[in-house]
């Protein structure tokens, strides 16, 4: 197994554009960049690969994902955040209301 790895990626750091998800294109690339005379070594150097990039791939959309989703929470918290400002502008809304009542209140009874 290890030869197969060793193999594989000696390939795929110099020719890694060209390798695909598809065992068969990653078969007729490998005849391409290299000569490997063994049918079942190639078999094996090309199964590898092509579970390698899948491997990639996936690893890749799954870390799309995590990033999408801590955007989301983060602008869920922001949400979160805003409607307890405007509360607080409220409130001394409310209070000068209350002292212009009491304002109102002292004119009458100073009359």
């Amino acid at each position: 197994m290890d030869r197969i790895k060793r193999l594989s990626y000696e390939v795929l750091d110099t020719h890694k554009s060209k390798f695909g998800e598809d065992f068969a294109d990653n078969k007729k690339v490998l005849d391409q960049v290299s000569i490997v005379r063994s049918k079942g070594l190639k078999n094996e150097v090309a199964g590898y690969i092509t579970k390698f990039i899948k491997k990639e791939i996936r690893e890749e959309k799954q870390k799309q994902a995590q990033i999408e989703a801590s955007k989301a929470e983060q602008q869920e918290l922001q949400a979160e955040v805003k409607p307890e400002v405007t509360e607080t502008t409220e409130a001394p809304v409310e209070a000068t209301e209350t002292t212009e009542a009491s304002a109102a209140e002292t004119t009458e009874t100073a009359e």
